[in-house]
């Protein structure tokens, strides 16, 4: 069975399958076949008879002696998969921990997942006193974010007016104050080569981003930054940015590519 979705052919269970996975994985907690139910609008039968799938094929584990899902092994086993192939990583790790013990600052390098950078890899300097809370698997917004405005500022002009109009709708009535910090952003990127935010995407935290492309065309969005208090304004912008625009150099000379190709 087909449903037409987007202009686009979507084939139904696995559309509501993948969507069980989305909320399952996003949920502090094991989660109901009654909680996915009302979260997703899917039927309380289909979700049960998908769940029963899922949990056979090892993509969910079901809780004992309940109906209470959480991720199962088989998508470990396919996200270890998904990151070996960013090459990317492997070439671009050095240069970012010098970055990150230079500047005595977190490093964290993301992809785009809808209007979030999911982060895919983070380095923290030996030095630091205060360890990030941002993991692997982290988020941040691309609209706040010093890595997800590079990422944004690094795009073809038709597709960031996409993600433009995708941020705008989903901000709704935030839209006004918003636009004006997400487009000094991209201006910022265009003159510098890098994002700022401080304390737009975290109060307390002052990051500087750059943007990266892989060798297959994918795209990267990289943040360097920490406390407030720790790295002042003039810091970042006096001493790591020009850092971080060597490292973002170097990186793209070793790939034989550049973030706007």
């Amino acid at each position: 069975m087909n449903d037409a979705i987007g202009g686009k052919e979507e084939v139904s269970a696995l559309a509501r399958g993948l969507a069980l996975l989305k909320v399952i994985g996003m949920a502090a907690a094991p989660i109901s076949n009654r909680d996915l139910a009302e979260t997703t609008g899917i039927p309380k039968a289909t979700v049960s008879r998908l769940t029963a799938t899922l949990v056979a094929a090892g993509y969910l584990k079901q809780s004992q002696d309940s109906d209470r899902f959480s991720l199962g092994p088989a998508l470990l086993d396919m996200s270890s998969r998904y990151l070996r192939h960013f090459d990317l990583r492997t070439v671009a790790r050095p240069h970012l921990a010098e970055l990150s013990e230079f500047a005595g600052a977190s490093v964290h390098m993301g992809v785009r997942d809808e209007l979030d950078m999911l982060i895919i890899d983070s380095l923290r300097p030996r030095s630091a006193l205060i360890s990030s809370r941002i993991e692997v698997g982290s988020r941040m917004t691309i609209a706040t974010s010093a890595a997800g405005r590079a990422y944004l500022g690094a795009l073809p002009a038709a597709e960031r007016a996409e993600v433009l109009e995708q941020i705008r709708l989903e901000s709704g009535e935030n839209w006004p104050s918003i636009e004006p910090r997400l487009m000094a952003g991209l201006d910022e990127y265009a003159r510098l080569g890098y994002c700022s935010s401080f304390g737009e995407w975290h109060p307390h935290i002052h990051a500087l981003g750059f943007a990266l492309k892989g060798p297959r065309g994918e795209r990267y969005g990289v943040s360097c930054g920490g406390p407030a208090y720790l790295l002042p304004k003039d810091v970042m912008l006096g001493r790591v940015a020009p850092r971080l625009l060597e490292t973002a150099q170097r990186i793209s000379q070793e790939t034989g590519t550049t973030s706007t190709d």
